[in-house]
């Protein structure tokens, strides 16, 4: 067991690393990975999902209650600056339907788990961030599909039911699974938790690995155009969030969350979302794909640097 935590704590410290050579792989020899079936995508996050249930207890959600503030503030920068701004950056960039899709669509997922753990790592306001990552995934079902559709109807038909279930299947389900089970058998499951980062990487990075290997011509053909846009949409998601927390006089610590939160998304989420609710559109799992790629690196960068801010007086 002693080997397992130390792989696993190894893995998480290196995880931008991993996700990065494996991409790498998977885009320039992608006959190496593409044994990993993008099928298996969903099944992969749901791991992820009730990973993270497990590490859930009543008194995470207490902030909810006590600080309903924070977390409504850092909810609504998240459902507004993320899909409107993934909106805009398509438009301007004037992506084509696929794409334009699958950077929304990262755009309107809640946030990514990965940001308690950069929240953390940046000496930011862990309770708000689990906050946060909580009810906008809570929220996502309803908001997620209402936000596809007010963003694409005119564009591409959105099956809003089928998404709705999808994000109750791979995402609400598992971590409700999780929470249950940690209610109930809570030392145990605080022993198998130290091993979480290891299972949770790996399930990552078969996501990344199966849809970049899958798609890997199609990525290289579409150039720069979609890296741009989707490492503006993180790096804008940082800054928007961060100058949102100023206007409200957060201290530094919310500061550092709430920007954590809103730019970094569940990127896994978008690109399984993709793949069931847009099947005719093969391109729409690509800005999911790079999103998670990229996020774990400019996360690990910006944690190092809010690590080096005095929190404030």
């Amino acid at each position: 067991m002693k080997f397992i935590e130390k792989l696993s704590a190894f893995v998480g410290k290196y995880m931008a690393f991993i996700v990065v050579v494996i991409a790498a792989l998977a885009l320039f020899a992608p006959s190496t990975l593409i044994w990993i079936k993008t099928k298996w995508i969903t099944t992969l996050l749901m791991i992820v999902m009730f990973g993270m249930g497990l590490t859930l207890s009543p008194e995470d959600f207490a902030i909810v209650f006590k600080r309903p503030k924070d977390i409504i503030i850092g909810c609504i920068a998240q459902f507004a600056i993320m899909p409107f701004l993934a909106f805009a950056l398509g438009k301007a960039f004037a992506l084509d339907d696929a794409l334009l899709v699958g950077v929304i669509l990262v755009g309107t997922c809640p946030g990514g788990t990965a940001s308690n753990v950069m929240t953390y790592l940046g000496k930011g306001d862990v309770a708000l961030s689990v906050g946060m990552t909580s009810v906008s995934t809570i929220l996502a079902p309803i908001l997620t599909p209402a936000l596809t559709y007010l963003l694409l109807r005119e564009t591409v038909t959105v099956n809003t039911v089928a998404m709705f279930m999808s994000i109750v299947k791979v995402v609400i389900l598992p971590i409700a699974a999780g929470f249950i089970i940690n209610k109930f058998f809570h030392e145990t499951t605080q022993k198998a938790v130290k091993a979480l980062p290891l299972v949770s990487v790996i399930a990552i990075v078969m996501i990344v690995a199966s849809v970049v290997a899958a798609n890997s011509a199609k990525i290289l053909d579409t150039g720069m155009l979609v890296f741009a846009v989707v490492i503006l949409h993180n790096v804008l998601g940082y800054v928007l969030g961060y100058f949102v927390a100023m206007l409200v006089k957060a201290p530094l610590a919310k500061k550092k969350a709430i920007a954590i939160e809103v730019g970094m998304q569940n990127s896994g989420l978008a690109t399984s979302l993709a793949a069931t609710s847009f099947p005719n559109l093969a391109l729409a799992t690509v800005p999911g794909a790079i999103f998670s790629v990229w996020h774990n690196i400019s996360g690990a960068i910006l944690a190092n640097i809010f690590a080096t801010m005095e929190d404030d007086k």
